[in-house]
């Protein structure tokens, strides 16, 4: 989907995901000390909202100017206008917004591979040493074990190939990787998801704001 689909499919009333943050990244830093956040693909921006909410100087990059319109609205409602910024960008293509960052997440970015791969190594590029890259999305065993998300095996992934996607950069240690459940509402009741959820941190060395 491009950035005009997206533009018309954030225009309507409702929010498309929601205002809460996604439960995962809550999970990985609701015990975190605040610094600074880059939310990739953020959509509406619920969760770089959480992290300011919680003290963080976020930004938001996404490809939709409805989507991060919508974004700042809600960041002003919060009350949090002032700690968290939407740049519109392409985060496959680059360029990102300069590092480094504490937290770097890309959640629900459902890519074809060589997409995925360059936006993960792009992202994996501006993590702080010491800092963390959070990668969250649906998982490919999704379709036949789980419920909802994207029917199109081409965009799903698994742990194992997101850590394969990012094996050769440097400094960087793998802390989680698996399968993760997210329970979920659907016209026939609760169901669950599976998703692939990835945790790296960056130890010391160079990083790069590219």
């Amino acid at each position: 989907m491009d950035a005009a689909t997206w533009d018309a499919r954030y225009t309507g009333s409702g929010l498309v995901w929601g205002a809460a943050p996604n439960l995962f990244v809550v999970a990985e830093f609701q015990g975190s000390p605040p610094g600074r956040a880059l939310d990739i693909a953020c959509g509406e921006g619920r969760n770089a909202i959480w992290l300011a909410t919680r003290g963080w100087q976020a930004t938001g990059i996404d490809f939709s100017p409805v989507g991060l319109d919508r974004a700042a609205e809600l960041a002003a409602d919060a009350g949090v206008a002032d700690r968290v910024d939407f740049v519109v960008g392409d985060v496959v293509a680059g360029p990102l917004p300069p590092g480094p960052f504490d937290a770097v997440i890309v959640a629900y970015l459902q890519l074809p591979a060589p997409q995925r791969r360059a936006a993960l190594r792009r992202a994996a590029q501006v993590v702080a040493p010491g800092g963390t890259l959070l990668v969250v999305g649906h998982d490919t065993t999704n379709l036949a074990d789980g419920a909802g998300g994207p029917q199109d095996p081409a965009v799903l992934f698994t742990p194992e190939e997101v850590q394969a996607d990012l094996a050769d950069l440097p400094d960087l240690i793998a802390e989680k990787a698996g399968r993760v459940r997210r329970p979920m509402a659907t016209s026939d009741g609760e169901r669950v998801a599976v998703d692939a959820l990835v945790r790296v941190r960056r130890t010391t060395g160079e990083r790069s704001g590219r």
